[in-house]
């Protein structure tokens, strides 16, 4: 998107040592910005690559787990302490586990429903929580949730990736109903398969009919819906139209839904 710049704008992402959070690494940085990159160990190594093909320090590369909130507190301070006040705020991080063992909807562990609560949806609480005030008072930010098209729709064999998907889809439209008088934009990345560590060895993901996307995909269509102004990101673009049958048809969507899981193999997710 050489079209819409952000120039020394200050960007922070999420579960940025791959995949999608590297994809919108090089995007903002392709577009002027500066970019704080996060996981559960600093990922110096993205960072270093982000910079060697930037020919220039762009990246710098933080410690946090977003599921824990002073470790997340901690991000945000030292980034501001590091490269200044903050404009955008991309909460990528995000896990996902089977129903196993068993197969069944709530069959997962407890460990694997709170892992999933705290990083796919109370690690964008925290973040929102630190964040909003200053942005408030200064009247502009801008806060992006990576959710999935299963917070619109549904992922088989991963009930508790659903459901907090669809929580994190339910904080976002929170947070850009509560916020917009206050100068804050949000936008929510609500995507299909896109290649990452998450669908590595997915024979699913790799031969779904809808495409499996690049990261870059995903990065190019966030800020599209930046310059937008565009609540919802979909890089596939197939999805809204899941979306409105669905609710056109809600007992032949659940019945689609339900013929689909036996069509294909268990969604292999890893189990805790």
């Amino acid at each position: 998107m050489s079209d819409f710049q952000f120039k020394d704008q200050i960007i922070c992402i999420t579960g940025a040592a791959g995949g999608i959070g590297y994809g919108l690494a090089q995007m903002f940085i392709a577009a002027g910005a500066r970019v704080a990159i996060s996981d559960r160990n600093a990922p110096h190594e993205t960072a270093k690559s982000l910079n060697d093909k930037a020919r220039g320090d762009k990246a710098r590369a933080y410690a946090c787990d977003v599921s824990d909130e002073d470790s997340v507190i901690a991000f945000i301070e030292a980034v501001r302490r590091d490269f200044g006040p903050i404009d955008i705020y991309c909460s990528n991080a995000g896990v996902g586990y089977g129903d196993g063992p068993g197969g069944y909807a709530c069959g997962g562990s407890n460990k694997s429903w709170d892992v999933s609560w705290g990083v796919n949806v109370m690690g964008s609480v925290y973040a929102g929580r630190a964040l909003f005030p200053t942005w408030r008072e200064r009247g502009s930010g801008r806060f992006v949730i990576t959710a999935s098209a299963a917070g619109l729709l549904n992922q088989t064999s991963s009930a508790s990736y659903s459901v907090t998907k669809h929580a994190a889809v339910g904080l976002a439209e929170a947070m850009a109903i509560n916020h917009r008088e206050d100068g804050i934009g949000v936008h929510c990345i609500c995507p299909q398969y896109v290649r990452s560590n998450m669908t590595k060895g997915q024979d699913f993901a790799e031969q779904s009919k809808d495409g499996l996307l690049e990261p870059s995909d995903v990065a190019n269509a966030l800020a599209a819906a930046i310059k937008n102004e565009d609540f919802l990101v979909l890089s596939h673009p197939i999805v809204l139209e899941y979306y409105r049958s669905k609710g056109h048809d809600y007992n032949r969507w659940v019945s689609g839904m339900a013929k689909l899981k036996a069509k294909i193999a268990i969604f292999k997710m890893p189990l805790i």
